[in-house]
């Protein structure tokens, strides 16, 4: 029997573009705001304009809400040793918690069960269970402060396709200037180009800026395996809203505001609010909200997003935002005119 037939719309194969190597960006640009900014037009389904980040500014309006990601990134990457000898990379998934198992990624041969991973200043990390595809659980021993030690000889958790060692500069531009919270391993890196006068500008413009959290682990970043994207099961994150800004959120919406979303973090947060009624419910929580095509928007009116690597769930939903077709042709205008990709990349605004 012949598989079924997957419609385009739902194909991963859909999900990919040419992107010459050199457009990646390696180094974040040299002041915040200075990145560019493609901004498309979901209702009219054209590219409207080329602009610099710094003018986004221009499309708000008194009134408008500027929803945020206030995440703060921890220094997830560690390098051990086996007990063999044999070295080993680590990234951290979550937060360590004391005496709770920590899902990792590791790079290196395969790991045991049982087996155990040194690194500097007396840590210690026992694998609890191999789960596959290079990922492993452990427990993390032999010190008392161990976020304190993470902190001494972690470093910054950059993306693999950033070729490079971490530099000085990593541990404040790979962070938002409104990173408050611990606990992601990658940075929500649509706010990245916001700096603290943007901020200030927009608000002087009375544009309500709020944050919420969440926490980005393996569900933001991990790649989708299976053909038909509707297949697909993203890992959960944990995600806060509190009352007050839920309140905050619905009380604008119902005065007609319009709502920016910073990133697909922030997206992903506040549609998994508003699933239920339309209304932003408080939450403090495990998020497992997967958006493709299809999906029924119910909170954000805009999107602010950095272009997103092939096949991966963070393209899907940007179509599923803006239309497969607008994606496309955003992202084959985006090459052509060599915009910078990916975590220290330039920005699109979906309006």
């Amino acid at each position: 029997m012949s598989e079924e037939k997957i419609p385009p719309i739902y194909d991963l194969e859909t999900y990919t573009y040419e992107l010459p190597e050199e457009l990646i960006a390696q180094y974040p640009s040299q002041q915040r705001e200075e990145s560019r900014l493609l901004v498309i037009d979901r209702g009219k389904k054209e590219i409207i304009h080329h602009d610099k980040f710094a003018e986004i500014e221009k499309y708000f309006r008194e009134g408008d809400l500027l929803v945020a990601n206030d995440t703060r990134v921890f220094p997830a990457r560690l390098y051990g040793q086996k007990e063999t000898g044999g070295k080993v990379e680590v990234l951290l998934l979550r937060l360590p918690e004391k005496g709770k198992p920590v899902p990792a990624l590791h790079r290196g041969k395969k790991i045991k069960k049982g087996s155990l991973i040194k690194f500097e200043k007396g840590l210690v990390a026992r694998v609890l269970e191999n789960l596959g595809e290079g990922k492993i659980l452990i427990s993390l021993e032999g010190v008392d402060d161990v976020l304190g030690v993470i902190y001494e000889i972690g470093n910054v958790p950059l993306p693999p396709y950033i070729k490079r060692e971490p530099k000085k500069e990593d541990f404040s531009r790979y962070q938002t200037v409104y990173a408050k919270k611990l606990g992601s391993v990658a940075a929500p890196t649509a706010g990245l180009h916001f700096s603290e006068e943007l901020l200030n500008r927009l608000q002087e413009k009375s544009v309500k800026f709020i944050t919420i959290t969440l926490h980005v682990g393996y569900g933001t970043f991990e790649p989708v395996k299976v053909r038909d994207i509707r297949k697909f099961q993203i890992h959960e994150e944990y995600v806060e809203i509190s009352p007050e800004v839920a309140e905050l959120i619905n009380t604008s919406r119902e005065e007609g505001r319009r709502l920016f979303a910073i990133g697909t973090t922030t997206m992903r947060t506040l549609e998994f609010a508003a699933r239920r009624t339309g209304k932003i419910e408080p939450i403090s929580g495990w998020c497992d909200l997967y958006i493709y095509p299809g999906f029924e928007f119910k909170a954000v009116d805009h999107l602010i997003t950095n272009f997103h690597l092939p096949k991966s769930s963070l393209l899907v939903l940007v179509a599923a935002f803006a239309g497969l077709e607008l994606t496309k042709k955003a992202y084959q205008e985006a090459v052509a005119k060599r915009y910078r990709f990916f975590s220290y990349g330039d920005a699109t605004l979906i309006l």
